[in-house]
């Protein structure tokens, strides 16, 4: 069977940079499922996966703008340190959801000063070329409550 539209794909992979440093991987026990088609995945990955089988190893190249975009300095702000609850410990790396005049946005605190909280509304992996050496291990057809729902279920019929 092949990965289409509305399929679930199952697949074990390793994601580097252009450095080859490993950004992520998935382990022997928890290869990652996606509803092919409904947007769980990086696009340019999700492209060079359309039409391979169980079985298939893809090494797939995927510039910024088929991953997660751009870098936007814009993006990035200085905000006073009193704007954080008093008392709070904020650390480089820590996320949280702020409000922006498109809406709700999660940002990175990326460095943190004596009177200023440097935040990063970019994707991390924004602006970078990402690397992915894929095996497929599984292809079927989704369940009607995952089509329903866009994203594949764990085997209890659970959210994964």
């Amino acid at each position: 069977m092949e990965i289409m539209d509305g399929r679930v794909a199952t697949i074990h992979y390793t994601l580097t940079d252009d450095d080859g440093v490993v950004i992520d991987r998935s382990t022997p026990e928890a290869p990652l499922s996606y509803l092919h088609g409904a947007g769980n995945i990086v696009p340019g990955l999700e492209q060079a996966l359309t039409g391979k089988q169980q079985g298939d190893t893809v090494q797939a190249d995927v510039p910024p703008e088929k991953a997660y975009g751009p870098r936007h300095e814009q993006l990035v702000q200085q905000v006073a340190k009193t704007a954080f609850p008093e008392g709070a410990s904020v650390v480089p790396g820590m996320q949280f959801e702020a409000r922006s005049e498109r809406g709700p946005m999660v940002v990175m605190v990326t460095e943190v000063g004596e009177n200023q909280v440097t935040i990063d509304g970019n994707h991390p992996l924004a602006g970078r070329n990402l690397h992915f050496a894929v095996e497929v291990a599984d292809v079927r057809e989704p369940t009607t409550e995952e089509l329903n729902h866009g994203h594949v279920h764990g085997a209890d019929g659970a959210h994964a």
